[in-house]
């Protein structure tokens, strides 16, 4: 029962989707003028281009402020229950924090937290 359940809801989730999809492109409105394909940033005219490469570091930066900004979603529910888990659940975020640690490490020394 536990697979063909499964696959009831994979197809049934997939038919959903492509329907929705079909009869989105199909009653919506459509519109296309000169207008309507002008880049728009400022509502002015763009000079010279418009594809501008932004440096990785950026993206280096916000993916490791969501990772550690991801371990306090971990660590405060701990924080809480913490005097009744016992010694083994402090040693697990010992070794949690740890690992974490050396991503950090592995970051900086890389040098992904250099804001240039």
């Amino acid at each position: 029962m536990g697979s063909e359940a499964i696959i009831v809801f994979f197809i049934a989730g997939v038919v959903l989707v492509a329907g929705a999809n079909f009869l989105s492109n199909l009653i919506s409105p459509k519109s296309d003028s000169e207008q309507k394909r002008a880049p728009y940033e400022s509502g002015m005219v763009t000079i010279g281009p418009t594809w501008v490469q932004f440096k990785v570091g950026y993206y280096l930066f916000a993916i490791l402020f969501l990772i550690f900004d991801v371990e306090i979603a971990f660590l405060v529910p701990w924080a809480v229950v913490f005097e009744g888990i016992g010694a083994i659940a402090f040693l697990e975020v010992l070794i949690f924090l740890f690992i974490l640690g050396l991503g950090l490490a592995y970051a900086w020394k890389k040098g992904a937290l250099q804001w240039e």
